[in-house]
C-alpha cells in the first residue's frame, strides 16, 4: 500500500492562494493524492496566517498547514489554532499558543505525523529543532508515516535535519527561503529530503515581494514597506510516495509549475 503526499512551498499572499485554488484540483486527481501538506505563515498579504485564510486553504484541498517565524505576524493567530491542524514550530517556548506536530488520519492507510520545528542559523532565538523534532518523534508512537518541516535558513541545517533524521522519518524538506532547490533524494535509510520545497509566488520578484520595493531597500537600506508581488506565478512542490507499511519513500520528485492569476 503506497500513501502519495504532496508538500507545497511557502503560500505568498493571494497571488499565492489563487494558484493553489487553480492548480491543486487538478494535481490531486492527476497523482491520487493522499494527504497535501503547505507552510501558509506567508498566506495572509505575505506576512503571517489567519484563521479564515487557513479554513480557505483548507477548502481548497491542504490537510495540514505549517509555519515558522512569521505565524504571528497577525495578532488573529493567538488563538487560531483550536480546531485546526495548524503547525507551529515545535521548539518555540513553552506556552506558545499551537503546538508543533498533527497526526492526520487517512483511513485504511493509517495515521501520517506531520511535524514542524525551525532553524536556529540566521533565525530568531528558539530552542534546538534536533531536540525538538525529537519531541515530535516521541508523541508519534508507533505512526511509520512521518512527516517533517525544517523552517530555517541555512542549507547546512536543513540538510543536517535530513542526515539526523534518515531512517526515522518518512519525508524532511525545508521551507523558508521561497528558492526552490534541485537536491531532492531518498536517503541510504528511506527517508525523502529536500533541503526547499520554494515558493508559491510571484515568479517575477523578489522571494515573493515587489521587486522594485526589494531594490529599495537593498540600495538605500530603508525600510521601505514590503508588497506582494503580482502577475504569473510559481507553484513549487514536492511530491513523495511512501510504502505505508515500511514508511520508508520509495519516490521522490520536484513538481513545479507556472499559472498566471487575476491581479
Amino acid at each position: 500500500m503506497v500513501v502519495t503526499v504532496l508538500a507545497i512551498g511557502d503560500i505568498i499572499g493571494r497571488p499565492g492562494r489563487d494558484a493553489v485554488a487553480r492548480l491543486l484540483p487538478q494535481l490531486r486527481q492527476e497523482h491520487g493524492l493522499d494527504l497535501v501538506v503547505a507552510n501558509g505563515e506567508n498566506a495572509a498579504g505575505g506576512f503571517g496566517l489567519t484563521p479564515r485564510i487557513a479554513d480557505d486553504l483548507f477548502g481548497l484541498g491542504i490537510d495540514v498547514l505549517t509555519s515558522g517565524n512569521h505565524i504571528w505576524d497577525q495578532r488573529e493567530m493567538l488563538t487560531g489554532f483550536d480546531g485546526r491542524p495548524i503547525l507551529r514550530p515545535q521548539n518555540y517556548a513553552p506556552g506558545a499558543p499551537g503546538r508543533g506536530w498533527h497526526c492526520h488520519d487517512l483511513g485504511a492507510k493509517g495515521q501520517v505525523l506531520v511535524g514542524n520545528v525551525q532553524g536556529q542559523l540566521f533565525m530568531p532565538p528558539t530552542n534546538s529543532p534536533f531536540r525538538a523534532v525529537d519531541e515530535v518523534l516521541a508523541a508519534a508512537g508507533g505512526t511509520r508515516l512521518r512527516l517533517i518541516d525544517i523552517h530555517a535558513e541555512a542549507t547546512s541545517e536543513k540538510v543536517a535535519m535530513g542526515w539526523y533524521l534518515d531512517g526515522r522519518a518518512s519525508f524532511v524538506f525545508g521551507t523558508h527561503t521561497h528558492v526552490p532547490t534541485a537536491d531532492a533524494r531518498i536517503l541510504p535509510n528511506g527517508t525523502a529530503f529536500v533541503s526547499d520545497l520554494g515558493m508559491v509566488g510571484a515568479r517575477d520578484s523578489v522571494i515573493g515581494m515587489d521587486r522594485e520595493i526589494s531594490l529599495q531597500r537593498f540600495l538605500t537600506g530603508l525600510p521601505h514597506r514590503f508588497k506582494v508581488a503580482e502577475g504569473v506565478v510559481t507553484f513549487n512542490s514536492v511530491l513523495v510516495r511512501i510504502d505505508a507499511h515500511s514508511g520508508n519513500a520509495t519516490l521522490i520528485e520536484r513538481i513545479d509549475r507556472s499559472v498566471a492569476v487575476s491581479g
